[in-house]
């Protein structure tokens, strides 16, 4: 199983507001500290402010900060909640499956326990278990070596 883009940089966006908790941040800062898409990132933005997970202003004092304590923030949610197809083969969805054997077959059955199993496993984890003990000030030091300097 491959998470997408928008998936893992929902994640990774969550991690960075969570290690500048009391921040305001641009997503050009975001961005920065990744080496990933300004553009995309916008994107990923929109749906964790439309899920509830962080509150966006526009403008150029604009930015995003989390709208939840990092203890309410469950992974597996954020998961689903970003991953736009969590279909994992073809004959999970009805609507394009063209696999003939699908009516006989079992892996249908697996690998969806799979997935469940997958997604429980990170309801168990929340935002503030990946910041906890000495983390976030690590991750603050290794974003601010990322930093690119002021133009």
């Amino acid at each position: 199983m491959q998470l997408s883009l928008h998936a893992d940089y929902a994640l990774r966006t969550l991690i960075y507001l969570g290690a500048h908790p009391s921040e305001t941040v641009s997503t050009k800062r975001i961005s920065e500290a990744y080496g990933i898409s300004r553009n995309h990132l916008v994107r990923v933005v929109q749906t964790l402010a439309e899920a509830g997970y962080v509150h966006a202003s526009a403008g150029r004092t604009g930015g995003i900060r989390l709208a939840k304590a990092p203890e309410q923030i469950r992974l597996g949610q954020v998961v689903r909640d970003a991953e736009p197809n969590l279909v994992l083969v073809e004959c999970f969805d009805p609507a394009t499956n063209t696999c003939p054997i699908a009516g006989a077959c079992v892996l249908k059955g697996y690998l969806m326990e799979g997935l469940k199993v997958f997604l429980a496993q990170l309801d168990r984890w929340t935002l503030a278990d990946v910041l906890a003990g000495q983390r976030q000030p690590e991750l603050v030091r290794i974003f601010s070596a990322t930093a690119l300097p002021a133009a």
